[in-house]
């Protein structure tokens, strides 16, 4: 068994630092949280992360891990062992949960950061490319509990911590994801009923508080 010694350099909000907790929760994984604070980054983080300077960075027997799929993957090898597997045994399956999450962070984030960074036309553009985005999700989701089929798996864990900064994008985007998307928010709450889900997602409020403070340093209130 892999030794215990794990660090996770954290931000609450973060979707991706969430993929971390979650991962290491589903693995049952005990570690120390280290909340870093992005606007006035401290050494530790640029030590461990000196490239990007970013969270979420796991550490494990002193050696930093980088980039949240990454430390998914990393998580789901180390401690094989325990808990369910993360991504599927079959290789070619494994590709296409691995293509998807992929999907989520060159599709999904980008699209969904514009809806509460943008005002105007370029809002209205943003909300529906980010809808655009998440019916191409549910395509891929078809009939099935959960992206994997009937096991919450890669793909739901990438996707997930998103769904904890829905409130924001509603609230900023005045719109309501469900109208559009109800099955994808059909599969939000199917996961959400995961103790492990629900217990590393940070608090939709503290997200939008967040993006508030960020909107305002933008501009943009």
């Amino acid at each position: 068994m892999a030794s215990q010694e794990v660090v996770l350099l954290d931000a609450t909000c973060s979707m991706f630092s969430m993929r971390a907790r979650l991962a290491l929760a589903e693995k049952g994984i005990a570690y120390e949280k280290k909340e870093q604070n992005l606007a006035d980054k401290g050494p530790e983080l640029l030590q461990m992360n000196p490239i990007h300077k970013k969270v979420p960075v796991l550490v494990h027997n002193g050696k930093p891990i980088c980039e949240s799929l990454i430390i998914v993957q990393y998580i789901d090898e180390v401690w094989k062992d325990q808990g369910s597997p993360l991504l599927p045994s079959d290789p070619y399956d494994r590709a296409q949960a691995r293509f998807w999450a992929d999907f989520v962070d060159k599709k999904v984030a980008d699209a969904a950061s514009g809806v509460w960074t943008k005002k105007g036309e370029e809002l209205e553009t943003a909300k529906k490319e980010f809808i655009a985005v998440l019916k191409q999700l549910e395509e891929v989701l078809g009939e099935k509990p959960y992206f994997g089929g009937d096991n919450f798996g890669y793909v739901d864990l990438a996707l997930i911590p998103f769904y904890s900064w829905f409130h924001a994008y509603e609230t900023c985007g005045k719109f309501k994801t469900e109208e559009h998307c109800p099955k994808f928010i059909e599969w939000a709450k199917r996961c959400m009923q995961r103790e492990t889900v629900a217990k590393s997602l940070a608090d939709p409020k503290e997200v939008y508080e967040l993006v508030l403070m960020l909107r305002k340093r933008f501009g943009l209130e």
